[in-house]
């Protein structure tokens, strides 16, 4: 009865964070989450009293995945390209967990206030940046709060044109823009050094990432 109880639980959430993720707050229902879980109203406020409830729960899962995709990114020994693996695996997060695309939908339009996400990731940005910093691989004049600033916004702009991204063609578009993006942000970040090309722009091997978590 418990594993049957813990497994409804399980499913309704996991159709919750569908039902949010396409619908945001309002226009989500008991019903449609109920649909998509196969299972009664019954069942589903069993577990869940109400739609806040429901919405409540999947923004912490939404958070705990952000938090644990943070911990378990791998080791740079180059900063910048550690702000890469970053980026992108806050992008790849965002477009490809329904748990990550609910709490960010929820962020926006949820009835009641709620730690923005932002400062689960935004910290480890601000250290990664402060690593270059020191490293001198930003390029002189470049402040790391003004870095922060564009980075953060550049990963927001990213995580949202990523997560409208359907289709296996439209998001290997995307992703193939994205590489020329980060060239961009490399090349007014970065100081000139031996992985710097003859005309400034960064080398193959400071655009790409580090090796994937999976």
């Amino acid at each position: 009865m418990q594993k049957r109880a813990a497994r409804t639980r399980r499913t309704v959430l996991e159709a919750a964070a569908d039902e949010f993720a396409e619908r945001g707050y309002e226009g989500a229902s008991l019903q449609g989450v109920a649909w998509r879980a196969a299972t009664s109203i019954g069942a589903l406020t069993f577990h869940f009293r109400n739609k806040t409830a429901l919405a409540e729960e999947v923004r912490t899962a939404g958070s705990a995945r952000f938090t644990v995709c943070l911990e378990e990114l791998p080791p740079c020994a180059d900063p910048l390209r550690e702000l890469r693996t970053l980026v992108g695996a806050l992008v790849r997060l965002a477009h490809e967990d329904p748990f990550v695309r609910a709490a960010r939908r929820l962020e926006a339009d949820a009835p009641e206030d709620a730690p923005p996400l932002t400062e689960i990731w935004l910290p480890v940005l601000r250290t990664q940046l402060d690593r270059a910093h020191s490293a001198r691989r930003l390029r002189p004049g470049v402040a790391p709060e003004d870095a922060v600033a564009m980075l953060s916004h550049l990963a927001e702009g990213a995580m949202a044109a990523h997560g409208a991204a359907r289709g296996a063609a439209r998001r290997t578009a995307w992703e193939a823009a994205w590489d020329s993006v980060w060239d961009v942000v490399l090349h007014g970040l970065a100081a000139d050094g031996p992985e710097r090309g003859p005309e400034g722009t960064a080398s193959p091997d400071l655009a790409g990432t580090c090796p994937s978590t999976g």
